[in-house]
This record gives C-alpha cells, sequence and structure tokens, in this order.
C-alpha cells in the first residue's frame, strides 16, 4: 500500500520469517531498514521501476545499484510494457541485461504483467536471451495476476535458466498447487495469513 508504515512493514517481515517464504518484498525505501531487521533470517526483495516500468533504463539501473547497496538480495524489475506493444524487444532485451549486470549475482525477476500471448511468448524467448534469473506474471497493481494458462504458457517457451514465479490472484492452498504442477518454481502472494486460516 502507498501508506505503508514501518510497523507494517516489520510485520510482513515477521510474517515472511513465519512461514519460510524465499524472500519478502517491500518498498525500496525500507530495504536498508528491514535487511537491519531481518539480517540473515529473511532474503529482502524490492521492485524497480514499479508500478508502470516506464522509467528510463538508467534510472531502473541507478534503482537497482542503490537497492542492493541498501541489502536487496533480489530486485524485481517491471519491464517497460510500451517498447513491447511498439515491438522494440530489442529495447526491452538490451535493459534487462543491464539491470542483470547491475544485480551481479543477486537474483533478478522481470515483470511482464498483462500481455497479449503472442508478446508473452516472445517476452519469454527475451527475458532467455537476456538472462534473468525469473519471469514473472505481475505486479498485483495492474489488470490481472498469474492465471494457469500463463504459468503452462511460460514453461513452454522459456529456457532452461529461467524459473516462473506466478504472482498476485493465488487466494487458496489448491491454487497454489496447481500453478506447481504447471511449473512454477515460486509463488507470489500477499494473503499468507488468510490462505493459512482458510485451511
Amino acid at each position: 500500500a502507498q501508506g505503508a508504515t514501518w510497523e507494517e512493514i516489520r510485520q510482513i517481515c515477521d510474517d515472511a520469517i513465519r512461514f519460510k517464504t524465499a524472500s519478502v518484498c517491500i518498498p525500496p525505501s525500507y530495504v536498508k531498514q528491514a535487511k537491519g531487521y531481518v539480517g540473515d533470517r529473511m532474503k529482502i526483495c524490492t521492485v524497480i521501476g514499479f508500478p508502470n516500468g516506464y522509467n528510463t533504463t538508467a534510472v531502473k539501473e541507478f534503482e537497482t545499484r542503490d537497492a542492493i547497496a541498501n541489502g536487496a538480495d533480489e530486485i524485481d524489475m517491471v519491464i517497460n510494457i510500451g517498447w513491447v506493444k511498439d515491438g522494440r524487444y530489442d529495447l526491452v532485451e538490451e535493459e534487462i541485461r543491464c539491470i542483470k549486470a547491475a544485480c551481479g549475482d543477486k537474483i533478478l525477476k522481470v515483470i511482464i504483467e498483462t500481455l497479449t500471448d503472442t508478446e508473452k511468448i516472445r517476452m519469454c524467448e527475451v527475458v532467455t536471451a537476456a538472462k534473468a534469473d525469473f519471469i514473472k506474471t505481475s505486479t498485483g497493481f495492474s489488470k490481472a495476476g498469474a492465471t494457469f494458462d500463463d504459468i503452462a504458457l511460460f514453461a513452454s517457451h522459456v529456457g532452461e535458466n529461467v524459473q516462473i514465479k506466478a504472482a498476485g490472484g493465488i487466494s487458496s492452498f489448491a491454487d497454489a498447487d496447481e500453478f506447481v504442477k504447471l511449473g512454477a518454481d515460486r509463488l507470489g502472494t500477499s494473503r499468507l495469513v488468510k490462505i493459512e486460516k482458510q485451511q
């Protein structure tokens, strides 16, 4: 949420540690404080180019280097969807390569958001060629989250070096199980406590 306070961020970190998630994703302005709080108990992730991906590549590169300097263990980046719609996959690939270089040995997840199936397939190829670590479905702030069809499509078109993260719209263990069966390596949800209570 835009008005997230440190107390809310701290609670999210506590929940992530409690549920042993792969990482916890928080706003860039809280990365340093959160890393100081969790130490080695949890990996800290943040998103650059959030939420629309329209920042210039130079800005995204600076955001990445700043986040890592502040303790981020993983970086999620939002692609420039306008470039995809313009068919400028060369620019998208170049930007991903630039951000991956800025990440060094840190994990980079590329968020593609809502695209046509043809664009999604092309982005699987671009993410693979750019040597990012993950392709990810959504920021959770756009029109739609992960769908079963998306994950199946990704699994059929990404290279062996690229993992898949299904994020957004996962509201039950049954959904989570199906996403994993279809090829998701990670799941992203802000509903861990709610799901646990339901089960």
